[in-house]
């Protein structure tokens, strides 16, 4: 892989955002890691070399400096994001709502208006964005976190047609259940029972390496070959609602 490929990850610093930062560091990126949490990010940079740009992406502000700090690149990876709360739409709290379109839509649309100068001066841009399953299934108790995804789907498919004739691909993933650290944790306001519950009895869940590698790929395929997008679940997941549980 060429040193010189610059990449921009956003929501570094725990998750499928750290684990792409892993993996695009260990191909030989150059990778500015971008999340709030300062002494995570600073801890990633020790292990990887990556270089941490502490950044709430709510604020324009914090988005203008990523952008600085970005300088030359040639890839943003749209990571941040994030499920609040499981309410049905007619008790759901539109602060949890706005939330999470602040986090998955907003945020990813700011810092992709701020980096495109960049992308397509690099002559070989991509813009990455992590969906989800939810971008393309709804599912009772997952209103809000489905909105905010589909809404971010729909900006990846815009976005795609907008820059046809550029050189920038724009990528879709979409993973299904993935088991980290803190997702359904952060989703369950911190109640470990229920986060654990979310994956109780399903043989091996993804894991965030295993998005991390799909990221890694699509971003590695010669430029001429664009992959709209990448549908990756567990053999244990054959839908949404199709899950296979073992006692």
């Amino acid at each position: 892989m060429d040193g010189a490929l610059r990449a921009v990850v956003t929501g570094a610093s725990s998750g499928i955002g750290a684990a792409t930062v892993r993996r695009l560091r260990a191909e030989g990126w150059s990778v500015l890691a971008v999340a709030r949490r300062e002494e995570r990010l600073r801890a990633l940079a020790a292990e990887t070399g990556c270089e941490p740009c502490p950044a709430d992406l709510t604020d324009p502000d914090d988005v203008a400096r990523v952008a600085q700090a970005a300088g030359a690149c040639s890839a943003l990876v749209n990571n941040a994001g994030g499920a609040v709360g499981t309410d049905p739409v007619a008790t759901g709290d539109p602060a949890d709502w706005q939330r999470m379109f602040d986090v998955n839509v907003l945020a990813t649309l700011r810092v992709t208006q701020a980096l495109l100068p960049a992308l397509r001066a690099s002559g070989r841009g991509d813009v990455l964005v992590m969906s989800s399953t939810a971008a393309h299934v709804v599912y009772e108790g997952g209103g809000g976190y489905a909105a905010a995804k589909h809404a971010e789907g729909a900006l990846a498919r815009t976005l795609r047609l907008e820059l046809a004739g550029d050189p920038v691909r724009v990528i879709e993933i979409a993973p299904g259940m993935v088991r980290t650290e803190e997702f359904s944790l952060n989703r369950f306001g911190g109640d470990r029972e229920k986060a654990d519950a979310v994956y109780a009895g399903v043989r091996e869940p993804l894991t965030a390496e295993d998005v991390a590698d799909c990221v890694a790929w699509t971003l590695t395929r010669p430029h001429h070959v664009n992959v709209d997008l990448l549908v990756v679940r567990p053999l244990a997941q054959a839908a949404q609602h199709k899950v296979v549980r073992e006692p």
